[in-house]
């Protein structure tokens, strides 16, 4: 059974251009909305005039269309291919309006370009940042972004026109959550892929009738317009005192927004496809340098950093089934166009705050689940399950009281204001506390050729009875080893070097078990993959996959990670004494 059914057009298939578009407008909509949003908050923190606003929303709509365009494509390490909304987020908001009154609007440019190159640098190490960002760490990031902000879309449902009744605003975001249901649910073909603007546009009929409806905005705006660039607010001095002063800050928050990306583009891999595969971490790297792209752009136009709105991407894929690359592409297109129609971008700003909250409490929904898949899928033992317990608690917590903030004060009580970087963190730390408490780990350094062999054994041997594993388990160990080390060797057909490979071996011996992690530069092939899909075939193997078979007898558990550079192969065998 696939596990994304709904899936009709995966990232390398071609959709129908009809399709491609009636696709790329529904996430240009999602963007534009959470832009322009983000943009005027941030304007209005800081009591812009207005001459700064025009600019930052052309800005931020250009650059939101260029790094959706980059996320779609596979140039080198930049861009996975994958349909990732993106523009300027909320997880800067805060410490950017600091920056600002600390310094102006020159400062923050220049903060942001400089946390900017933290994405690069996370990127360039995610292989040796593995035992931190684990899919623990995933599942709690997507289970706390929409714990702490399904609370601002409920706040958006009684938000309506002075004197109106805020019934009547209840009434109409419960008409969009009504009519996304039921077009989710029951509905099929062009209904279920029109869900979403089908159900605004239902709610909107109703706004219009309950006097919630304001089209002004839109009768008011150009057709065209160019940008202004006067508003542009340039860079400051790195020379600065201020720069130095909130350097740190911007710094670790980058970090934090890091691994989210991280997390990000790994779950984005498994929403695109019909049936689940191994995470490609070079697609997850890559979507990481695009987000530092992206960041560095922002901060050269002067606007809030943009970053990926991985809930719209998920739902639109939901929606609409097409998870084809084209249709990025496209949407940068169009994104890029909007920002020249101030016309375009009014009317979709007329939408009322009560169905824009219904649809982010659907969307937020969805994440939550993302979340749930994400941890299980790895296996939820004792110490995972308390991590992801304690983070949501923190985070949960700090979201309604925020006492960090209030006692700490300053730029890092901003910071720590946000209880989604609060949560990470919190499963960051417990993930580095768990590591670096285990059970001391062994090394072992070889050629990944056929002279490996011996050594290996005798690492693996050793380390057995060091164990006081009795001589079954220690041979199942030596056999697991070997196994996994034979297929590795089956994977470098299309490795060219006058040398072959180096391989490290790493023990992690545990409670009754013991974790392999056996590192080497390999083929295209996955050998992950590779196992699950030989699960369900006939049992009359070919040649070539004996050691395939013989290694999923003798490991409980085996993951294939691939990154640019090195590839890792984690092998858990259990054992008894």
């Amino acid at each position: 059974m696939l596990a994304n059914e709904h899936i009709r057009y995966e990232p390398e298939e071609r959709a129908p251009n009809s399709l491609t578009l009636i696709t790329a407008f529904q996430g240009a909509v999602l963007v534009v909305s959470n832009t322009i949003t983000i943009t005027t908050t941030f304007a209005v923190a800081f009591n812009d005039d207005g001459s700064y606003l025009e600019w930052a929303v052309f800005a931020a709509l250009a650059l939101a269309g260029l790094a959706v365009a980059l996320q779609a494509t596979k140039l080198g390490r930049l861009g996975p291919g994958y349909i990732l909304l993106m523009g300027p987020s909320a997880a800067y908001l805060a410490i950017c309006v600091l920056a600002v009154n600390e310094g102006g609007l020159a400062l923050m440019s220049s903060l942001v370009v400089a946390s900017s190159l933290v994405q690069f640098a996370v990127a360039a190490w995610l292989a040796q940042l593995r035992r931190l960002i684990t899919p623990v760490v995933t599942g709690v990031a997507f289970m706390v972004i929409p714990v702490t902000i399904m609370p601002i879309g409920m706040a958006r449902l009684d938000d309506v026109p002075e004197g109106v009744d805020p019934a009547a605003g209840v009434a109409v975001g419960a008409t969009a959550l009504a009519a996304l249901a039921l077009l989710m649910l029951r509905g099929s073909g062009l209904f279920r892929l029109w869900a979403m603007p089908i159900a605004i546009v239902v709610a909107c009929v109703l706004a219009a009738l309950l006097r919630v409806y304001d089209p002004q905005p839109a009768l008011d705006a150009a057709w065209f317009a160019l940008p202004d660039f006067s508003g542009w607010p340039g860079m400051a001095s790195v020379w600065d005192q201020d720069f130095w002063a909130l350097l740190l800050v911007f710094c670790v928050l980058s970090a934090v927004v890091a691994v989210k990306t991280s997390n990000e583009g790994a779950v984005i891999q498994q929403a695109s496809r019909r049936s689940p595969r191994t995470i490609d971490f070079r697609g997850v790297q890559a979507t990481m340098n695009a987000g530092g792209v992206a960041i560095l752009l922002s901060g050269i136009a002067g606007t809030p950093p943009t970053m990926i709105y991985l809930p719209s991407g998920i739902a639109l894929i939901g929606f609409t089934g097409v998870a084809a690359r084209r249709v990025g592409i496209a949407m940068g297109v169009i994104l890029v166009a909007l920002a020249l129609l101030p016309k375009v971008v009014g009317l979709l700003l007329t939408i009322p705050s009560p169905v824009t909250g219904a649809v982010l409490m659907m969307v937020m929904g969805m994440l939550f689940v993302e979340g749930m898949r994400t941890v299980f899928r790895d296996g939820l033992n004792q110490q995972r399950a308390f991590i992801v317990g304690i983070s949501l608690s923190i985070a949960i917590g700090l979201q309604s009281q925020n006492v960090l903030a209030a006692v700490i004060g300053g730029p890092w009580g901003v910071a720590l204001g946000n209880s989604v970087v609060v949560g990470v963190l919190a499963a960051v730390v417990m993930t580095i506390v768990l590591e670096i408490s285990g059970a001391r780990r062994r090394r072992l350094e070889t050629e990944l050729d056929l002279a490996a062999f011996p050594g290996v054994e005798a690492f693996l041997r050793e380390l057995g009875e060091g164990m006081g594993w009795n001589q079954a388990s220690t041979d199942r160990l030596c056999a697991a080893g070997e196994e996994t080390v034979s297929t590795m060797l089956e994977l470098r057909d299309d490795y060219e070097g006058d040398r072959p490979p180096r391989l490290v071996l790493i023990a992690r011996p545990g409670a009754g078990t013991v974790e392999l992690e056996f590192l080497a530069l390999f083929s295209e092939e996955n050998i992950e993959d590779r196992i699950a899909y030989m699960s369900e075939q006939a049992e009359a193997p070919e040649v070539g996959d004996i050691s395939f078979r013989l290694l999923r007898h003798y490991a409980s558990s085996v993951r294939h990670r691939k990154y640019y550079g090195i590839d890792i192969v984690a092998v858990e065998i259990e054992g008894s004494r």
